[in-house]
């Protein structure tokens, strides 16, 4: 028979870190530049995507903020309009009302 022998190695891989010990018996852990350099055969990726990432990150932070910033506003007018009186003096007893009664009667 003529049949190719085909070895499959599982491989953990980090994004950052080191493993001076990659070995791990049934499997290997490449960590930080050692992982980069695996999945892309560029030795100096590891650094090379620290910009485009920074890049995303923060415009993926901006929008969370935006968004983050409607849902506090929202939240507040509700709350402004259901527990504050028209001078904004908090309506405690609608508060506790709110947080106490017991509604199943």
């Amino acid at each position: 028979s003529n049949r190719s022998l085909t070895i499959v190695v599982a491989i953990n891989g980090c994004c950052y870190g080191k493993d001076q010990k990659p070995d791990k018996g049934d499997y290997l852990k490449l960590c930080g530049q050692k992982f980069w350099e695996f999945i892309s055969g560029n030795d100096n990726l590891y650094t090379d995507i620290i910009e485009p990432l920074g890049h995303q990150a923060k415009k993926k932070n901006e929008q969370f903020m935006e968004e983050y910033a409607k849902v506090v506003n929202k939240f507040t007018a509700e709350f402004i309009g259901k527990y504050c009186d028209a001078e904004g003096n908090m309506l405690w007893e609608e508060i506790v009302k709110f947080n106490s009664a017991d509604t199943t009667s």
